[in-house]
């Protein structure tokens, strides 16, 4: 049942937390988490998504702050995130994710090129060595040509999967038919989370992997179903959250995540701030499966401008007006 907008915004709050490289285009997250009976919860679909789109991702936070989630594991696995960086950042960036075993490195970032992204790949292969689980991420950049002649050549570095490579399900299945002698298994993202129908991919065989992040997707409830019906290995991804949301991906992973793949949870390193004085960052490799409790000081200090909460606050009420109306 979806709360009314007062019990929503009761004890809301709109941080920018600072990161510590760009990633995604930006040097600053903006989120809004607010209080719910279950304890803290987050809602924060990036920017440029429409009202309808973010309405599953306020069903997500309706979803982990009104329900009680019970943690089907103490900890899950996480794996490092590599920006697109030089590689002469690469060991410092991975340093920042003790005992992870997984790297996800970016790829096509606009302004880079395959050489550049080669140049990563091989130096995070280099820093983590020959028994690591090294994947990548697209965001869907790519053409299908474009994709094609990016696996051949980062194939050599025993990718783990190529996540997204291109934007559309039509040209997965086709990058997917014509790498299959690569030993790359490709992934889905974008085509997903940001879908229509979340298990068209898996209906066209366009893919060998599922990312699902849990806010895009409705919440913890909702992604178990999406997951049970695809029926292909999935790995439980965050989307830039603070600690708040990615404690909601890291029940989700642990209830549903196939196990031998690490989530993609460990991302609270990328920040230099959070809204807790106990954030969700690697130990051993893993985070642990919690609610987080915020720090009322942490969100006076990374409170956003007045402009940004009014935009934050306005864009909840539209959501939520959304949601109401069916």
């Amino acid at each position: 049942m979806l709360p009314d907008l007062a019990d929503l915004t009761a004890d809301a709050h709109v941080v920018a937390l600072p990161m510590r490289v760009r990633f995604r285009g930006i040097t600053t997250r903006e989120a809004l988490v607010l209080r719910g009976p279950a304890g803290w919860t987050e809602f924060s679909p990036f920017v440029e998504y429409d009202d309808a789109e973010a309405a599953a991702w306020l069903r997500a936070t309706v979803d982990f702050g009104w329900t009680e989630h019970e943690p089907a594991a103490g900890t899950v696995p996480v794996n490092a995130t590599v920006p697109a960086v030089s590689p002469d950042q690469v060991p410092d960036l991975v340093a920042r994710y003790p005992g992870c075993t997984t790297a996800k490195v970016k790829v096509a970032e606009p302004g880079t090129t395959l050489e550049d992204d080669v140049a990563r790949v091989a130096a995070v292969r280099r820093v983590m060595g020959p028994d690591a689980a090294v994947r990548v991420d697209a965001n869907g950049l790519w053409s299908v040509e474009q994709a094609v002649a990016a696996v051949e050549a980062l194939a050599p570095y025993d990718l783990q999967y190529a996540e997204q490579p291109v934007a559309t399900v039509e040209g997965l299945a086709e990058v997917r038919r014509r790498t299959a002698g690569l030993g790359v298994p490709i992934a889905a993202d974008e085509s997903v989370r940001k879908a229509a129908d979340p298990l068209a991919v898996a209906r066209a065989g366009a893919a060998d992997v599922l990312v699902v992040k849990a806010q895009p997707l409705g919440g913890i409830s909702a992604a178990r179903r999406i997951i049970a019906e695809a029926g292909l290995p999935c790995v439980v991804s965050s989307a830039l959250d603070t600690s708040v949301g990615l404690g909601m991906g890291a029940f989700l992973a642990a209830a549903a995540m196939t196990p031998g793949y690490a989530a993609g949870l460990g991302t609270a390193a990328m920040f230099t701030g959070d809204v807790t004085d106990a954030p969700l960052l690697p130990v051993d490799g893993a985070v642990p499966v919690r609610r987080v409790e915020v720090a009322r000081d942490l969100l006076e200090r990374h409170a956003a401008a007045p402009e940004r909460r009014t935009w934050w606050m306005d864009r909840l009420r539209r959501t939520h007006a959304v949601l109401a109306a069916g």
